[in-house]
């Protein structure tokens, strides 16, 4: 059985589902903000939202949200918020300098901190592993939002020693777009790959999905809508 079929058996659908390879999906971006003028930190508050619902969804008593400085942190920021609009308990951790955050991620690192909700990091001169150990035992889910399709190098610390400690936790896993270290058009880890108990996947599944090989790294894999204009993959990506 393919990993198309037995992830759509929830719906009873056995057809193939749309997939986007990793430059298709930078496409998607480039077209909804240049063509269609929508901003990309609206499709950010989107995807975050849309993750968010889901993830309340399963019913975390606690939830820690392990970020990294680009745009799949950035969503990482905007599911926290609205966790904190819930009223659920809700940790952001930021895997690296928060001076490398840039554009929406920074905006949405910046809504955050005024909500009261700061990123917290490593204390100094303690290990990451340590400390994430500490962290993870007293969260009930842990959110992966550190690195997301646009990887093609094979991962390295810091995120190699993030990714292990999610794997040590033993906690469920909910990765946003796709579980970290997962090559997006291969669906084979760059070294190292979280395994994530859901996967809430942006716009559309990614080519790597399709592959059997990327059953145990996905888990249960829903597709989030960002609001992109009605037609626009149909039109560009038939």
């Amino acid at each position: 059985m393919s990993s198309a079929v037995r992830f759509s058996a929830r719906t009873g659908r056995t057809q193939t589902p749309r997939a986007l390879t990793r430059d298709e999906v930078r496409q998607v971006d480039r077209i909804a903000i240049e063509e269609y003028g929508l901003p990309g930190l609206v499709l950010m508050e989107n995807a975050g939202r849309g993750a968010a619902e889901w993830l309340a969804e399963l019913a975390p008593a606690s939830t820690a949200v392990a970020c990294g400085v680009g745009n799949n942190g950035g969503d990482g920021f905007v599911l926290a918020r609205h966790f904190l609009n819930r009223g659920l308990p809700v940790r952001v951790l930021l895997c690296g300098d928060p001076t490398g955050l840039r554009g929406d991620a920074l905006v949405q690192a910046g809504v955050l901190a005024r909500a009261g909700i700061p990123l917290e990091s490593p204390p100094p001169g303690e290990a990451a592993g340590s400390w994430l150990d500490g962290v993870f035992s007293q969260s009930d889910w842990i959110v992966d939002a550190l690195l997301g399709t646009g990887l093609r190098g094979e991962v390295r610390d810091p995120h190699r020693a993030w990714i292990d400690a999610i794997h040590r936790a033993e906690k469920p896993v909910f990765a946003l777009d796709i579980p970290s270290g997962l090559d997006c058009d291969r669906g084979t880890p760059l070294g190292a790959a979280v395994r994530a108990t859901c996967t809430a996947t942006f716009v559309a599944w990614k080519r790597g999905f399709l592959e059997p090989q990327a059953r145990e790294w996905l888990g249960e894999c829903r597709v989030i809508d960002i609001g992109l204009p009605p037609g626009l993959l149909e039109q560009h990506f038939a």
